[in-house]
């Protein structure tokens, strides 16, 4: 029999042996999950998939989802079902994504009001835009247009800033009520130009397209501007993105009409409650970019600019529209409740 001496250990000693055997089993679980998380990631999609629009059924918000929609469907071989739930100014659609399982099966069509203008607008929310979501994509976006009624003696943005000059509160501008687009794309013209305008709000954009047109109000930033190019009544000075329009290049823009850095442009995208798995969204963005690129796409959303790329991109530029609108809407003193 051989006989071994072993020297007595340290308890210390002891401990740290028996612990050996213990992060072996602790990195071959961390390796195991992280190969789970492979496999959520690549099995993804196994079920349907929600996109919540919280606008109701017939307009853009609408309407751009569903052209979406099929391609995913046929890409990820699952279906993307689209949900309208609307009210409270996108309120209680945003809520319920914000508020859901981060599994990548709810997601949310954002858009600049619902991830930029309602965190200053209201003071009862329900959601953070910035720790409640994670970005996807931005996938579209629409200028507005600045129109004057053609009575105006103005033919160019500059004129009209220097006529506004002149007559301090004394011209004014159309919206479609409180707190809408045409609204703020007004206030952060008047605010950027150094200019005192007069708003008169409508329940409607269409009423107040009337209303410019007969001379009743002098201007209005409206989505639809292109449609009144041949308007004898109406004269389109300018559009509101910082790139001219490849459907009326002629048209410049308010940033080189004048008004240094201006843009207002209404944007939609995708989002996902926070905490989802990072590879989901990946898998996301890339299928949402590829249906941004197909013509088919284009051919159903007409005049919409597509946009794409990546979450990160996406969630920068969220970061950069939340200031800009806070700003525009505490100037003019907008709050909805």
């Amino acid at each position: 029999m051989i006989l071994f001496r072993i020297a007595r250990p340290t308890f210390a000693r002891l401990r740290a042996n028996a612990l050996r055997p213990w992060k072996g089993y602790a990195i071959a679980a961390l390796f195991l999950s992280g190969m789970s998380v492979v496999s959520v990631a690549q099995s993804y999609p196994t079920k349907p998939v929600r996109l919540i629009s919280p606008y109701s059924a017939g307009g853009l918000g609408d309407l751009l989802p569903r052209a979406l929609a099929g391609s995913l469907t046929e890409q990820l071989g699952q279906t993307f079902l689209v949900d309208n739930r609307p009210g409270a100014s996108q309120m209680i659609g945003t809520q319920l994504v914000a508020r859901s399982t981060a599994d990548g099966y709810t997601l949310l069509f954002g858009s600049v009001t619902s991830m930029a203008i309602n965190v200053s607008a209201h003071r009862t929310l329900g959601y953070d835009p910035l720790k409640d979501f994670v970005p996807i994509t931005l996938c579209f976006s629409t200028p507005l247009y600045l129109l004057i009624h053609a009575g105006l003696p103005v033919k160019s943005v500059r004129q009209l800033i220097n006529l506004a000059k002149e007559q301090p509160n004394k011209l004014s501008f159309a919206s479609g009520g409180r707190g809408s687009s045409n609204q703020l794309a007004g206030e952060l013209f008047r605010s950027m130009a150094g200019i005192e305008l007069v708003h008169v709000p409508y329940k409607g954009a269409g009423p107040a397209m009337i209303d410019v047109a007969a001379g009743q109000v002098d201007m209005m930033f409206e989505g639809s501007g292109l449609h009144y190019l041949k308007d004898s009544r109406l004269r389109v000075l300018a559009i509101t993105s910082l790139s001219r329009s490849m459907e009326a290049p002629e048209l410049p823009t308010m940033n080189e009409s004048g008004v240094p850095g201006y843009e207002s442009t209404i944007w939609f995208g995708v989002l996902a409650p926070a905490k989802t798995d990072e590879a989901v969204i990946r898998i996301l963005s890339k299928a949402f970019n590829q249906a941004l690129g197909e013509s088919r796409l284009k051919q159903r959303v007409g005049f919409v600019n597509r946009v794409g790329g990546t979450p990160e991109a996406f969630a920068e530029y969220i970061r950069s529209e939340i200031p800009k609108w806070r700003r525009v809407i505490q100037e003019a003193h907008i709050v909805f409740e």
